[in-house]
């Protein structure tokens, strides 16, 4: 994606976000326990290739992005070609991918 996003978490339960850039895969939960390191918003730069998880019954969040949305910049790498590039990760894309 050619913008930047921030996340917001609004109610319900955790949700952790998971980024994937040339630096590593990095995980993040959203949420409002700040104790318990929960972040209530999380900026994402252009360029990181993202995955959500919820961690209860059902999570409301938002995201903002600027420049706008465009479905021109927009990318969804297969399984199977995230599975050659980063093969240390493999279960993970498992559960968060569809075959093909």
């Amino acid at each position: 994606m050619a913008s930047d996003e921030v996340w917001h978490f609004y109610d319900g339960a955790p949700l952790t976000l998971y980024l994937l850039s040339e630096q590593g895969l990095e995980s993040v939960m959203l949420g409002r326990d700040v104790v318990r390191g929960e972040q209530p918003q999380v900026s994402i730069p252009a360029g990181v290739l993202q995955a959500a998880a919820p961690r209860g019954d059902y999570t409301l969040v938002g995201c903002t992005v600027a420049p706008g949305f465009d479905f021109a910049d927009w990318e969804m790498p297969a399984r199977d070609t995230l599975l050659a590039r980063y093969p240390e990760h493999a279960e993970l894309f498992r559960q968060l991918t569809r075959p093909g």
